[in-house]
Parts: C-alpha cells; sequence; structure tokens
C-alpha cells in the first residue's frame, strides 16, 4: 500500500504543478494573435489539448480554479475553465471577468471521502472533526450545502482549508478525518478503504464554467468563438466515444486508465449556454457565500453572464 501512496503522491505533484505551453506572448512569431488558455487537468479543455485541437495557443496549467482565476486577473491568460464557486470568489476580488459557456450539472463528480475503518455513516457524524478541502473551489460551495441539509453550522467541523496536493497525504495519514474533494483527486483517492460518505447529489449542481477576459472578448473575439465551436465539437465527440476519449485522456492527465476511466464516467457532461437561469444559480451561491462571510461583500454574478455564445452552445 505505501508504494501505492508515494506513486499516487507522485501523480498529485504532477496534477498540481504549473506549466506553461511553449510560446511568448499575444502574438505568434508570424504577428497573428494568439489564444491564452487557462485549464486544469481534467475537463473538456483537456481533451481539446490533448487531441491537438487549438494548438496555435499558448496552454497554461493550474491546479485549481483559484490559482487559474488569479491569472485571469493578471492578464496571463485569456480564458479558462473553473468549478462554480471560484468565479464568485474572483469576482469578490475585483477580478473583472464574463462567463460565456457552462456545463451540464455534474453533481456526482464531487464527494465527501473517508476511511471505511472510521465508522462514519453519514455526514453528520463529522461534528467536531477535521475536514480538508481547498477554499475557494467547486467543493467550498458543496460544504455549505451538506452543512445545511445536515443542520450543522460551519463551527460545528474542523475545516482544514488544504490544496489537493496537501491534503491527499493528510487523509491519507489520518491527520484529517474527511476530505471534500472533485475529480480527478476524487477517483486517484478511490483505494481500498476508502468510501463516498456524500456527493453533491440533490445539493450542488457542480457545473463547469468557462470565463473569459473582456479584454480578450473585445481584442480576440474570433479566436475565442473559434475556440468555443471547438470545445464544444471535442466535447461532445469524447462523450460519444467514451473508449478513445480515456485513451487520450490518461496520458494528458498522467493518471492510470481505469482512474481516468471511472472520472470521466460521471464527470464528463455536455457544454451548455448560459442563461439568465444560470445566473440565479451562481446569484444564490454567492449570496450564501456572503451571509456565511466567506467573501467580504455581495457580488452581482448575473451582470457577468455573456450569452453571445449561445448558437454554438444549444
Amino acid at each position: 500500500m505505501r508504494r501505492r501512496f508515494t506513486t499516487v503522491l507522485g501523480v498529485l505533484a504532477l496534477l498540481g504543478s504549473l506549466t506553461t505551453a511553449c510560446g511568448g506572448g499575444d502574438e505568434t512569431e508570424a504577428g497573428a494573435q494568439q489564444l491564452k488558455i487557462g485549464y486544469q487537468r481534467f475537463g473538456g479543455q483537456s481533451l481539446v489539448k490533448a487531441k491537438g485541437e487549438a494548438a496555435d495557443a499558448q496552454w497554461s496549467l493550474f491546479e485549481s480554479g483559484p490559482a487559474l482565476t488569479e491569472a485571469l486577473k493578471a492578464g496571463a491568460i485569456d480564458i479558462g475553465q473553473t468549478g462554480e464557486a471560484p468565479p464568485i470568489f474572483a469576482a469578490a476580488g475585483q477580478t473583472d471577468f464574463k462567463i460565456i459557456a457552462t456545463s451540464e450539472p455534474v453533481p456526482q463528480g464531487e464527494a465527501v471521502l473517508v476511511k471505511e475503518k472510521s465508522g462514519f455513516t453519514s455526514f453528520k457524524d463529522l461534528k467536531g472533526k477535521k475536514v480538508a478541502l481547498n477554499k475557494g473551489s467547486n467543493v467550498n460551495w458543496l460544504l455549505v450545502k451538506l452543512l445545511e441539509a445536515n443542520g450543522l453550522k460551519i463551527e460545528d467541523i474542523e475545516v482544514q482549508y488544504l490544496k489537493p496536493a496537501e491534503a491527499r497525504p493528510a487523509f491519507d495519514n489520518d491527520q484529517v478525518d474527511a476530505w471534500i474533494i472533485w475529480d480527478p483527486y476524487f477517483s486517484l483517492a478511490q483505494y481500498e478503504g476508502v468510501k463516498v460518505l456524500a456527493d453533491a447529489t440533490g445539493l450542488a449542481n457542480n457545473r463547469e464554467y468557462l470565463l473569459a477576459s473582456p479584454k480578450a472578448l473585445e481584442e480576440k473575439g474570433d479566436l475565442i468563438r473559434e475556440f468555443v465551436k471547438t470545445y464544444r465539437e471535442v466535447t461532445d465527440w469524447g462523450i460519444a466515444n467514451p473508449a478513445e476519449r480515456v485513451k487520450l485522456l490518461a496520458p494528458e492527465l498522467k493518471i492510470p486508465e481505469d482512474v481516468a476511466a471511472r472520472a470521466l464516467e460521471r464527470s464528463a457532461k455536455p457544454l451548455a449556454p448560459v442563461t439568465p437561469a444560470i445566473g440565479d444559480e451562481l446569484q444564490e451561491i454567492a449570496d450564501g457565500f456572503t451571509t456565511l462571510e466567506l467573501i467580504p461583500t455581495k457580488v452581482d454574478m448575473k451582470s457577468r453572464i455573456d450569452d453571445r455564445f449561445t448558437d454554438l452552445l444549444k
């Protein structure tokens, strides 16, 4: 088992690293504009990259949504995909962006993991226990909904805000009692002796969101439109061809094929257009964070919705 832990820690280190594709800015050597794409090692964007699509773009890898939105704020990327909470924390941090696409709900793609030996049978059993999660990521909202559903307050548990690469060894070594995590880290952690205490079903939609800087939308609108079109086509291809998708993505994600297959089976969903209802959904999450003082002030998420690419996503 120790060898497996060592291997997994190595995978987590790779997943958590930041790598930037070759390319030195907004223009190629020929003087053409270049799209700067931020991505995480999962989701449709990883498949676009693995298939060699958008090869002229500059690709930058991030461990989590909050890190990606920081790069968006700094102008290091033009677009990128995150879960549902990072855009809200980014808005609270005065990051300027628009939400140009989303996905169908992915509630099975995030979960609370515990050790079978713990004897925990429900989230209520975690009262007074140490629970690890990445602050500002999609699992932050899942925690809020789990507490609400189980009649608990955030003070009733001991929250440990840890990045995935930090949370995994803490979970493995019983330094925390539970880990709230998303795929593919979720799938990587499903080794013998680990069980799913709860997932987001009935609590959170756990959608994927594609964010773009307003400046890029103005200056690189045609490139972004072409990328969204490609993103949709490649995502649809992957859903229709799951075996081929796993073969392509496992090396890109640097995880075993069985792990990739398990994660993709529950977490790969079609892209969808952003609508006023999506704005309402995000606003509800944002207001919940404001009430709990997880963000310092109320933010307007509805104004971030940009539906100019709806024709590509229907």
